[in-house]
């Protein structure tokens, strides 16, 4: 069996904004009637970015806003309002009666899933584990000298990624870098692919390699220059579990 090395030139970055995640969303944030949506305050929202409205199971949503893939139409960073619509630019969503039917679920509104950062020179993402020093006194002497025993402890990690900058201020990877100073940071989230494949001019998801991150952004390290495009260094954290998809098959 002949084994393929990889080369970076099919990697890519892929990432969800910071503080786009609402997950704790009562019946009573939504509409009686009108458009309104209380999902918080000082949240990372900007206008037209895709997000998925999602109800517990069961809940009755007649004349409610319906669930699915909307857009943000509008949001107040100082109220926590929010507005949907249902493509990009669209007409607001508006409701004569609020969903019911909760119990103790809640309904979320999430951005619904990372977009390529096309202007990223590299990344990078390191996971260690700690282990755990359990060596016993009072072992037997012999001819060698004794080992230390160990259990495995928790695991981390850290990652960067080097993101030239542009003039256009509302591209992704503005957005990222400028996520760094985000106080709200759930939604942030990488898709590191160490390989794209293509299909039909779409990612194939099942022959593509990849890890997918929660994260929380800690610096963005500024090099400016004469002699180099300028680029910015953005480092994180995970905030989860990292989820791997190193499979092949189809």
């Amino acid at each position: 069996m002949t084994a393929t090395v990889l080369s970076g030139t099919s990697g890519a970055l892929y990432y969800s904004p910071a503080g786009t995640s609402v997950t704790t969303l009562a019946a009573t944030a939504f509409p009686a009637s009108g458009s309104n949506i209380t999902v918080g305050s000082y949240l990372g929202f900007q206008v037209n970015d895709p997000v998925t409205l999602a109800y517990p199971a069961g809940a009755t949503t007649t004349n409610a806003i319906a669930a699915g893939a909307k857009f943000v139409k509008t949001y107040d960073a100082t109220t926590g309002i929010m507005t949907l619509s249902a493509t990009a630019g669209g007409s607001v969503l508006t409701a004569t009666a609020q969903p019911s039917v909760f119990g103790a679920l809640f309904a979320s509104i999430t951005y619904t899933a990372p977009v390529a950062v096309g202007s990223v020179r590299e990344w990078s993402f390191e996971i260690t584990r700690d282990e755990i020093d359990v060596t016993t006194i009072g072992q037997t002497p012999g001819q060698y000298a004794p080992f230390k025993t160990y259990i495995t402890g928790f695991a981390d990690g850290s990652g960067s990624a080097s993101v030239y900058t542009t003039d256009d201020d509302t591209n992704i990877a503005s957005r990222m870098i400028q996520d760094v100073i985000q106080r709200q940071q759930a939604g942030a989230t990488v898709k590191l692919y160490i390989d794209q494949v293509f299909v039909s001019g779409a990612i194939s998801e099942s022959l593509s390699r990849s890890l997918t991150v929660p994260v929380i952004l800690t610096s963005a390290n500024l090099t400016i220059n004469p002699d180099d495009a300028q680029m910015v260094e953005v480092a994180f954290l995970p905030a989860g579990t990292p989820t791997f998809d190193f499979s092949k098959s189809a």
